[in-house]
């Protein structure tokens, strides 16, 4: 009778184990481009050392035909994310470069987060995803 009692109680309590739902969230982002070629390569990265190792958690491509291009990635844990686009105007699958290094094709990152002398910190970059999200970002 102890026991019964003892697990009503804890049942009222919110003390029993019950497995957790695993929360499914997504991010879609629209990319504002300025010509109609090429595809946007989009790098997202689940956190602030693979953003600062450049080793994304997932990528994709979206096509630049149209005034916007997007691109969606689904079935993600909830948590904190940032992106690193470019615009692969040229359509030859890599970050065109000048000879001094400096991106010769539009980039962009989420949030529309400007960096200095580099890319855009993970402070300024990233966002928390924790259901349906989306961005608009524009690609300069």
């Amino acid at each position: 009778m102890i026991r019964i009692a003892t697990l009503a109680a804890a049942a009222l309590l919110g003390l029993t184990a019950v497995p957790a739902q695993a929360q499914d969230a997504s991010v879609t982002l629209t990319f504002e481009t300025g010509a109609r070629t090429g595809k946007v390569m989009v790098a997202l990265f689940n956190s602030e050392a693979n953003y600062q190792t450049n080793a994304p958690f997932a990528s994709a491509e979206a096509d630049a035909s149209g005034e916007t291009a997007t691109a969606v990635f689904s079935n993600l844990p909830a948590g904190d994310y940032a992106v690193r686009a470019f615009h692969d105007v040229n359509g030859d699958g890599r970050m065109n470069t000048n000879p001094f290094g400096m991106p010769s094709e539009p980039y962009a990152f989420s949030n529309n987060a400007v960096g200095m002398m580099g890319p855009a910190s993970w402070e300024r970059a990233h966002f928390a995803v924790s259901g349906a999200t989306a961005q608009t970002i524009s690609i300069k």
